[in-house]
């Protein structure tokens, strides 16, 4: 359900600053811990991965994992307004 008021001490969520800020802390702790666990995980499997590549496979996987939860955030937010109208 979506409230809606005019009372300035409403809380009104993160500001944009914010959201990006914690989006880009997300993504890059995401993006560093993906390094490390590659770096360990790759040689169980029997692959022997260069940083360079174990880099580029999870900036793939980073990239495709922010289009997915983009996705998945606009049709929330598309079903939360249509439920709340």
């Amino acid at each position: 359900m979506a409230y809606k008021t005019n009372d300035p001490h409403w809380p009104r969520g993160q500001s944009k600053r914010h959201s990006l800020i914690e989006t880009l802390l997300n993504i890059g702790s995401g993006f560093v811990i993906s390094m490390i666990v590659g770096h360990y995980v790759w040689p169980v499997f029997g692959l022997q991965v260069t940083v360079a590549d174990n880099f580029w496979i999870t900036a793939v996987f980073t990239v495709v994992s922010v289009i997915r939860s983009y996705a998945w955030r606009r049709a929330f937010n598309r079903l939360h307004t249509r439920g709340s109208q």
